[in-house]
């Protein structure tokens, strides 16, 4: 009974020792709080995690343009805004820019970032085929490339969200430009050379999500190459690879259809419009809603689905489309590409044209038909004549 004794009181010490006043009862607050930070972050994370929605290219660009939306602007007003606005989405969704942070939650998210990544990397092949688009370089074009290709992963002086902004801006400067007609892009320059381009980002995340599918005969029906496959994605990193084309998807559709707005007749001339249409749907078939809480890497029929080998057949039908819309669009169409010649015609010839109308039958001058008349009555026969009274 002594030893219980001792152990009862020997508890009732510590429990003193931890409650005076010295201590504060610092630790109950500081655990609260903990819980309390982790449970926010956790929120945060979730939401912060959700991907923007698509937004309208024409509301966008009379937006950006401010008081000269009243006014038509030059051929590539919508690409540029659409540019612009692609990256100011980085810039303004909840949780801003993700890739670069260092403290919770950014740092515990990968998802996102590599969502962000995806809309950059198009940003950045836009940027880079915007100048032969435009028909010659200028200040805001290359200010905006050079901010665009900085490293995406900066956190110190100047972070990767200055650089955005800049771009943005500067993507302004040049849209500003564009409210002169004279300041227009030449139809249909540096469409092909861009598309080619995006081909090729798309047979790149392509192969990269071909890589995570643990069966090869599952992908002879997406025509992979299984010996050009890279190395088999780490489990880890197959939500990373999968939310990079979801962000490739979402930025592509964006500019395209901004594209398409500027280059309207140039498709039509070109009649590529079907494919053009195409794809877009396939690509908006890539943000469709993911109702699984992770990315699943199943097989064949099983009870789990695979959503890489999904989004690798998506990537793999825009690639097409892509690449055959790059060789038609190779060359400006001929009826667009230069404007038709003038010729200089003498007044006296101008007019003469004018009014000569072989479509209606042209009457002779009353003068001329008394006259054709006169000539061709002849008097009547003696015998015909009238009697003499």
């Amino acid at each position: 009974m002594a030893w219980k004794s001792w152990r009862a009181a020997r508890r009732r010490r510590k429990e003193e020792a931890l409650e005076r006043p010295r201590y504060g009862w610092i630790w109950k607050p500081l655990l609260a709080l903990a819980g309390l930070y982790l449970l926010v972050t956790i929120a945060l994370g979730v939401w912060w995690s959700q991907p923007p929605a698509a937004f309208d290219v024409e509301q966008a660009t009379l937006e950006r343009r401010g008081e000269a939306a009243y006014a038509p602007g030059a051929r590539g007003t919508v690409s540029v805004a659409t540019l612009a606005q692609s990256v100011a989405t980085l810039l303004e969704k909840p949780g801003g820019y993700l890739r670069n942070d260092i403290a919770p939650p950014g740092i515990w998210l990968d998802n996102m970032p590599s969502w962000e990544l995806g809309v950059l990397e198009e940003s950045r092949r836009l940027a880079l085929a915007l100048p032969q688009m435009a028909g010659g370089d200028s200040a805001a074009l290359v200010e905006a490339r050079e901010a665009l290709l900085g490293d995406d992963r900066d956190w110190l002086y100047p972070s990767t969200e200055q650089r955005l902004e800049e771009a943005v801006a500067a993507l302004d400067r040049k849209l500003a430009a564009l409210d002169d007609p004279e300041a227009g892009f030449p139809p249909g320059a540096g469409l092909g050379s861009w598309l080619a381009s995006v081909a090729e980002g798309l047979d790149d995340l392509a192969l990269r999500l071909a890589a995570s599918v643990g069966g090869h005969e599952a992908l002879t029906e997406l025509a992979v190459d299984t010996e050009s496959l890279p190395p088999p994605t780490p489990w880890y990193r197959v939500d990373n690879i999968f939310f990079e084309a979801r962000g490739s998807g979402w930025a592509l559709a964006q500019l395209l259809e901004g594209v398409q707005r500027d280059q309207a007749d140039v498709l039509d001339e070109a009649g590529v419009r079907g494919e053009w249409e195409r794809l877009l749907a396939e690509l908006e078939m890539t943000q469709r809603r993911l109702w699984s809480p992770v990315v699943l890497n199943g097989s064949g029929f099983g009870v789990f689905a695979n959503h890489s080998l999904v989004m690798a057949l998506h990537m793999t039908r825009a690639r097409d489309l892509a690449a055959s819309l790059a060789e038609r669009l190779a060359e400006p169409p001929a009826a667009l590409a230069a404007p038709a010649e003038i010729t200089e015609t003498q007044p006296g010839e101008a007019l003469l044209e004018d009014s000569v109308e072989p479509s209606e039958p042209v009457e002779p001058p009353v003068e001329a038909v008394e006259r054709l008349e006169e000539e061709v009555v002849e008097p009547p026969p003696e015998a015909l004549a009238a009697p003499e009274a």
